[in-house]
């Protein structure tokens, strides 16, 4: 067997395992994926003294980008919610666009909140309002969400002044 896929067949075994460990024995995914990275870097021949560096840069990378963003949309949104701003919100959009229309409402706050920041922030901060539409009006949450999700990825994706555009 070719080094290339030896490794191939180490990395499919490590998602398995990643998958089995998670999915089926209910282990936190932080944890097991770092486990199964470790196993997987001394499996492929990684020097032990340079695993622990490596994740570290790749982690770090990762999630120095994005962790601190998503942690601070996620205390405004449980504060929003906790607030009652949520339920105001939602009670302004279902008055403005009616109980049948609410779908539209979504996409049009999605597009609106989605401007000035990036998705994951978006959605973090329109889950609660979502969750308040859903409810009030006794529209599936799916009804609800993929207008919001919709909305977010279209400013997102498409518009230029947005920041990840």
């Amino acid at each position: 067997m070719t080094p290339g896929a030896l490794l191939l067949s180490y990395a499919v075994v490590a998602i398995i395992a990643l998958v089995l460990l998670i999915a089926r024995y209910k282990l936190n995914p932080f944890i097991t994926l770092t486990i199964v990275s470790f196993g997987l870097a001394l499996v492929a021949g990684m020097p032990a003294k340079d695993i622990v560096s490596s994740y570290e840069a790749g982690v770090g990378k990762t999630l120095g980008h994005i962790a601190l963003i998503v942690a601070l949309g996620t205390m405004l949104g449980k504060m929003m919610a906790e607030s009652g701003g949520a339920e105001r919100i939602a009670a302004t959009l279902i008055g403005k666009f009616g109980e049948k229309n609410v779908h539209w409402a979504m996409v049009c706050i999605a597009f609106l909140v989605g401007l000035p920041i990036f998705f994951e922030v978006g959605f973090v901060l329109l889950i609660p309002i979502a969750f308040n539409v859903a409810r009030r009006t006794g529209t599936s949450m799916l009804m609800v969400g993929l207008p919001m999700v919709a909305g977010l990825s279209v400013v997102h994706g498409l518009v230029p002044p947005h920041p990840a555009a």
